[in-house]
């Protein structure tokens, strides 16, 4: 058994993929979804459409009416937004609360992981909703890890102080890094192959064979979303710790300060969908 399966060895306590998810991310792959035939699969869950209109609400502070339909949400916050803020809100309720975590903290770092890398797949020719799929669930594995192994992944986050770290103290405290439990994760869901391979590439892009555009796209996404969270500057951070993987990938400092959102903006919302 590898170091990762240890915390895959009970398949009746592995979370499952609600259908609600597989089909809202079903929908990012055609061009031709509409606003009608999302707003009816977030109309399925009662409480995930109650609280799409709370975070709605929360954006239009100011505004001379109360957001009280979906279509009205996604007119003011528009559909995409609506759709990727419903299924992480899906894939957030995958998990049991308790007080193992901070989970607020865990899925804010999800999302913005998840921005970072639709931006940065948008800016490297890659399927930028491919690319949020990915960023959302690529460090879902942590939550697995917790469960069985809760001092030491707990001892991982206090070392992890600084932004790109935390898979190396993984390695060196656990023998895995939560990225390999994630792919595996994602493979019993039956997701795309190229989001497994790229999760397991992403814990060293330039060593990985073959190279993944995608998996180089998560781990710089991973290390934008640690500097948004530690509060110190997003490019400085990535060309302190991933200066080389910046170039393989023909990205410049310019193009990123042009182009990447503030993180404030990308976790918008997420405490009123966890709640």
């Amino acid at each position: 058994m590898n170091a990762s399966e240890r915390y895959l060895h009970n398949p009746d306590a592995l979370p499952v993929m609600p259908e609600l998810a597989m089909r809202l991310m079903r929908t990012l792959e055609r061009e031709n979804t509409t606003l009608d035939e999302v707003a009816a699969l977030i109309a399925q869950d009662p409480s995930l459409a109650v609280k799409v209109l709370r975070v709605a609400n929360s954006a239009a502070v100011g505004a001379q009416r109360e957001i009280s339909s979906l279509r009205d949400a996604a007119n003011l916050i528009g559909m995409r937004r609506l759709r990727e803020l419903s299924l992480a809100a899906c894939v957030a309720n995958i998990f049991p609360k308790d007080g193992k975590f901070d989970r607020a903290r865990f899925w804010r770092h999800g999302v913005a992981t998840a921005g970072h890398a639709k931006v940065l797949a948008g800016l490297c020719d890659i399927n930028p909703d491919t690319a949020y799929i990915a960023g959302l669930v690529m460090r879902i594995g942590r939550v697995l890890m917790l469960q069985v192994e809760p001092e030491i992944v707990s001892r991982c986050d206090d070392l992890n102080d600084s932004p790109d770290t935390l898979i190396g103290h993984e390695m060196e405290w656990l023998g895995c890094s939560h990225l390999e439990v994630s792919a595996a994760l994602a493979k019993r869901w039956n997701f795309p192959k190229e989001i497994v391979d790229a999760l397991v590439a992403a814990r060293d892009p330039l060593a990985a064979s073959p190279f993944s555009s995608l998996g180089a796209v998560l781990r710089l996404s991973c290390t934008l979303a640690d500097a948004g969270e530690l509060q110190v500057p997003e490019v400085d951070a990535l060309i302190a710790v991933q200066f080389e993987l910046m170039m393989r990938m023909g990205l410049t400092a310019e193009t990123l300060a042009q182009h990447l959102p503030p993180w404030d903006s990308l976790i918008q919302g997420v405490e009123q969908l966890l709640s």
